[in-house]
């Protein structure tokens, strides 16, 4: 549509108010019988005064039109070349227009975050899957692979694979969660059962005993969090025995008479990619498990903790006595 057009529609209503006023003059002059000749020369004097007032009023309305066409290819990096409002209403418009752009800058910064976030996480877990893998090769080269060495290679890249699709879960929307209330024994029994063969194959004692308690969490997630205290506890325990117990609260305790954590590093243990000593020193540690604990537990509403000491063990406790569910 040409612009003069859209100009028409945009100012109908006036152009309709002042043919109003020309109909009214038109009837108020015929009742008083003045002539033809005086009632044209005063429209035609109101419509010159009109024409000069729409005139200028059409070239504003161009040049502003112009001028907004020009800002909506700079407005996507800056307001700053937003003009002065004009009147009350695009006084308004304009603090509706900056809202949205904080909004929307805000939004950017936080998917650039998360989008930075998971590259980093993800070339942490393709190096970390890439030792089993490498050993299960190894294997099959060797002409008779040992089963019982592939199974356990194996068992490694499902953990990392059920990891993956862990880290991709966190973000989705709380429906997700289902927080009720779940027994303990039942989530530690799973947990349990998962790593039984690696418990034997290195021959490290488990005690645990049932205790009946139960919490408000979701089962699911508790599980994976409990899944990969137990899966460090094991991998970093050579000979010994690892201890689960619930105490009142309830909290859940998982202890370990491995190699322990040394004291610089014990603060950092539930960052992303930090491996410390003991991981710098096993070549399939990559800083990952811990860090979705940490995630996880946030998100539950529970806490996690670590107390640990150099060749003295590691107990990671976890709380579940918060209620705060927190939806990030």
């Amino acid at each position: 549509m040409p612009i003069f057009l859209k100009y028409l529609q945009y100012r109908a209503k006036y152009l309709l108010l002042l043919l109003f006023f020309a109909a009214v003059f038109f009837a108020v002059f015929a009742l008083f019988q003045i002539s033809l000749l005086a009632v044209g020369y005063a429209l035609l004097i109101c419509l010159f005064f009109a024409l000069i007032i729409f005139a200028a009023d059409f070239s504003a309305f161009r040049k502003k039109h112009a001028a907004l066409q020009a800002l909506a290819k700079q407005i996507a990096l800056s307001l700053e070349c937003l003009p002065p409002p004009h009147g009350l209403f695009e006084e308004d418009y304009q603090v509706l227009l900056k809202t949205l752009f904080a909004d929307r800058a805000q939004k950017l910064t936080q998917l650039g975050k998360k989008q930075t976030e998971a590259q980093e996480y993800f070339t942490l877990w393709a190096h970390q899957i890439k030792t089993p893998i490498a050993a299960m090769r190894l294997l099959l080269q060797s002409g008779e692979p040992d089963p019982a060495l592939l199974s356990a290679e194996l068992f490694k890249v499902e953990q990392y694979v059920e990891m993956a699709l862990c880290y991709l879960r966190l973000d989705a929307p709380s429906g997700d969660y289902v927080i009720r209330t779940c027994a303990l024994d039942g989530v530690i029994r799973q947990a349990i059962r998962k790593y039984a063969p690696l418990f034997i194959a290195k021959k490290l004692q488990l005690h645990y005993e049932p205790t009946g308690a139960s919490a408000l969490t979701d089962a699911k997630w508790l599980l994976f969090l409990l899944e990969q205290v137990l899966g460090n506890a094991v991998k970093y325990t050579p000979a010994g025995s690892v201890t689960i117990a619930v105490r009142p609260g309830p909290v859940i305790s998982v202890k370990d008479t491995g190699v322990g954590i040394a004291p610089s590093d014990l603060p950092r243990i539930f960052e992303r990619g930090y491996t410390g000593l003991n991981g710098h020193a096993d070549s399939r540690s990559t800083g990952i498990g811990l860090y979705l604990c940490r995630r996880i537990a946030k998100r539950l509403g529970h806490s996690i903790s670590a107390l640990s000491a150099p060749g003295e063990g590691t107990e990671i406790v976890i709380d579940l006595s918060r209620r705060d569910f927190l939806a990030e």
